[in-house]
């Protein structure tokens, strides 16, 4: 008797250790769209976003010191800067372009282990030679310095290609 009831209770556990994982797992899923749809992403009278209080983001447009990051200056043409980009963007690693248009640049990148979701977006101001730039996680309070170190790679891959 007391086997069935080990079972029994093995079995139950495990139900609800299934339940518990597939309504964290839905309720992510179903937060990161509704982030996603209302999180003000893009360019917005010649600007990105600004960052939000959290420790989990870079910008390089009307930051305060805790979120602000240096632009990237470019010595070729727009078009050219922004093909370079592409490519830097097309290896770097678990992040995937969703957006793009002449003057702005949206892409997406995953966390190693967790596949937590960062937007990293890019703009091209028509009348300067600049490229803008937000890096920002979806989640949490802190991104361990993700976000920046993304950015900086970014920056030193662009520089080595002489933009």
């Amino acid at each position: 008797m007391s086997h069935l009831l080990t079972a029994f209770r093995q079995r139950f556990l495990g139900s609800i250790t299934f339940a518990i994982l597939l309504t964290l797992i839905s309720s992510l899923i179903l937060t990161e769209a509704t982030w996603a749809a209302s999180s003000g992403l893009g360019v917005d009278d010649g600007h990105l976003s600004s960052c939000p209080a959290s420790n989990n983001c870079v910008v390089s447009q009307n930051a305060d010191d805790k979120h602000a990051i240096d632009l990237i200056n470019y010595h070729v043409d727009r078009d050219a800067a922004r093909e370079t980009l592409l490519k830097v963007l097309g290896v770097v690693p678990r992040t995937e372009i969703v957006e793009q248009t002449d003057d702005y640049i949206h892409a997406l990148s995953l966390s190693r282990i967790f596949k937590f979701v960062d937007d990293v977006e890019f703009y091209f101001p028509s009348n300067e030679s600049v490229i803008h730039l937000r890096s920002a996680s979806r989640v949490g309070e802190s991104d361990l310095g993700v976000n920046i170190g993304r950015v900086e790679q970014i920056r030193l891959a662009l520089r080595d290609l002489k933009i």
